[in-house]
């Protein structure tokens, strides 16, 4: 295989006309000069330099391989410059996974702040109810995704950020016997009907089951939906209550009252997870800090 940089050599020589002069603008000896492009003749297996006067002139091997090397040159700047632009997060790519609240509330604004910092990043935005995004990210399919916490560690080499811990709150139809209270106890609901609106294979989910547990009852689900705003209908009507974490509340029905909930307070953990490896770049910190903003 023919060596690049010795191709440079003889495109050096070439475009100066002499060894000599190569060697000077090169910062090297006649003698490693010629040495680097006898080698590479014998790699091309043709002559690639002939001797006129003081001087030397391509054959048309070495015009062929001079002309190469000049695009190879082209290509090694454009390279250098575009690695050069991608370290430093003027240019990229993120693929970005999250749930649709976090997609409502966290990423706008994240994103438009990515943005201003990084215009020529460009985002990949997927929403991933109710898979686990945790894979993609470990495997390298996705720079970066929002998840809820606890659940089993994380795969080894990704890292988890906290970025807020999301509340739950009672959803009650307006006119409710409870909806006088201004806080309620978790246990108020046991004798009610309820509206489910979490993907049973999801985290969310567990949580709620996990907080009922705690305070001594399992809810009776009546309707199941897996979308807040629906659920939020549905209790309007009559049909139910149900828990909705405050983040999903940021359309909220004029036929519902909205009361915290204690002893105990359901909580969902909200994590970006990245990988380990993929930390350093100044784009994915970009979007970190500003996730981490819009979470405050």
């Amino acid at each position: 295989m023919l060596d690049v940089r010795r191709m440079q050599v003889l495109r050096a020589v070439v475009t100066s006309g002499s060894v000599t002069a190569a060697a000077a603008n090169l910062g090297c000896t006649p003698s490693a000069v010629s040495q680097q492009v006898a080698v590479l003749e014998r790699q091309a297996g043709t002559a690639l330099l002939e001797r006129v006067g003081r001087g030397v002139r391509p054959t048309a091997a070495g015009r062929l391989l001079t002309e190469h090397a000049a695009i190879i040159g082209r290509h090694l700047a454009e390279a250098e410059t575009a690695l050069a632009d991608l370290r430093a997060g003027r240019t990229g790519h993120l693929a970005i996974r999250c749930f649709a609240t976090a997609g409502a509330a966290l990423v706008p604004p994240a994103l438009a702040a990515l943005r201003a910092e990084h215009p020529g990043v460009r985002v990949d935005l997927k929403l991933i109810d109710p898979e686990d995004p945790l894979p993609e990210v470990a495997e390298g399919r996705a720079d970066l995704a929002i998840i809820i916490h606890p659940r089993p560690e994380p795969p080894r080499g990704v890292v988890l950020t906290h970025l807020l811990d999301d509340p739950y709150r009672v959803v009650l139809p307006r006119g409710h016997r409870l909806a006088a209270k201004r806080c309620l106890d978790l246990a108020d609901l046991a004798e009610e009907p309820w509206v489910g609106n979490e993907f049973p294979s999801g985290p969310c989910h567990r949580i709620v089951l996990d907080a009922c547990a705690a305070a001594g009852f399992s809810p009776d689900v009546v309707v199941e939906s897996e979308d807040y705003a629906t659920a939020q209908g549905f209790v309007a009507a009559g049909l139910g209550v149900c828990l909705i974490p405050r983040m999903g509340l940021g359309n909220r029905h004029a036929g519902v009252v909205v009361r915290p909930v204690r002893r105990p307070e359901p909580i969902r953990a909200i994590f970006a997870a990245v990988r380990e490896s993929a930390e350093p770049q100044p784009a994915l910190r970009g979007l970190l800090d500003a996730l981490r903003a819009a979470a405050a």
